[in-house]
């Protein structure tokens, strides 16, 4: 009796383990999700904004976005050799046009910025060069680079053209070193994914879901949430689940709260 006592002990203990990596994996997959999220609403409204005031189009060499403690920047910079910033747009938490702030003064890169420049510069050259990188009909690929922690990369994220709808893989990850080589590349979706949205006012949907075939993992990943984050609210969708082989993610849509739980945990739930 006391042989069988210690095992169920040692069962329990297991369980809670589990239970914990899963919540540690699913707080990692959020953060990095919600920092892709952040730099492409910036860039989303950070362009509306610049466009709308800034006449010199042919001066325009790109943008890119990141955060600065509580606030989220797009920046624009100038098409010469050697190009400066021509439009910083600041916003904070809410991402309301209304509470931003732009700044037409030219200046000099930061550190951090020229940074950031220096590995999305590198990003394009290996678009235009590697074959592996997929561009499909009424898409475009969004560039978001990332420093965190001093760790450098860029993620390639698959935008689509078309109204109602909203795309789910063909996205990559690239990573750098500290001096800003490119090092490695990672295809993190086997596909591509397009769920059609459908009338909001009268769609009934209440959940979507999309499976993970072996090669893109067991989870949902950070650009999954972030491109929930961007389209859900133009959705009727109150949850999304991503399906692989030994867990489920759920993602709510209402209340950007992410559960990831086993396979075998959903099939009791659904008994």
């Amino acid at each position: 009796m006391k042989r069988v006592f210690i095992f169920f002990i040692f069962l329990s203990s297991l369980k809670a383990n589990s239970q914990e990596d899963l919540r540690k994996i699913s707080d990692s997959i959020y953060a990095e999700g919600l920092r892709l999220y952040k730099s492409e609403m910036a860039s989303w409204y950070g362009t509306d904004i610049f466009l709308a005031k800034y006449s010199n189009r042919q001066n325009v060499g790109g943008y890119f976005s990141y955060s600065d403690g509580n606030f989220a920047k797009c920046i624009f910079f100038s098409k010469e050799t050697y190009p400066k910033v021509i439009g910083t747009i600041s916003f904070d938490s809410s991402y309301k046009i209304a509470n931003a702030f732009l700044d037409l003064n030219e200046r000099a890169f930061s550190t951090y910025e020229k940074d950031l420049y220096s590995i999305r510069s590198a990003t394009l050259k290996i678009i235009s060069r590697d074959t592996l990188l997929k561009q499909y009909e009424n898409t475009s690929l969004n560039i978001i680079p990332l420093i965190v922690n001093d760790e450098r990369k860029v993620y390639i994220l698959t935008g689509t053209n078309e109204n109602g709808v909203v795309i789910f893989g063909n996205d990559y990850l690239l990573s750098f070193d500290q001096s800003n080589n490119f090092i490695a590349k990672k295809r993190l979706h086997a596909n591509i994914i397009s769920i059609h949205v459908g009338n909001v006012k009268g769609d009934s949907t209440v959940g979507t879901m999309h499976s993970h075939l072996p090669q893109t993992g067991d989870f949902i990943t950070a650009t999954d949430i972030c491109t929930l984050m961007l389209y859900e609210k133009f959705t009727a969708w109150n949850q999304h689940y991503v399906i692989s082989k030994k867990y489920i993610s759920i993602w709510d849509c209402k209340k950007n709260i992410l559960a990831i739980i086993t396979r075998e945990a959903w099939d009791k739930i659904n008994k």
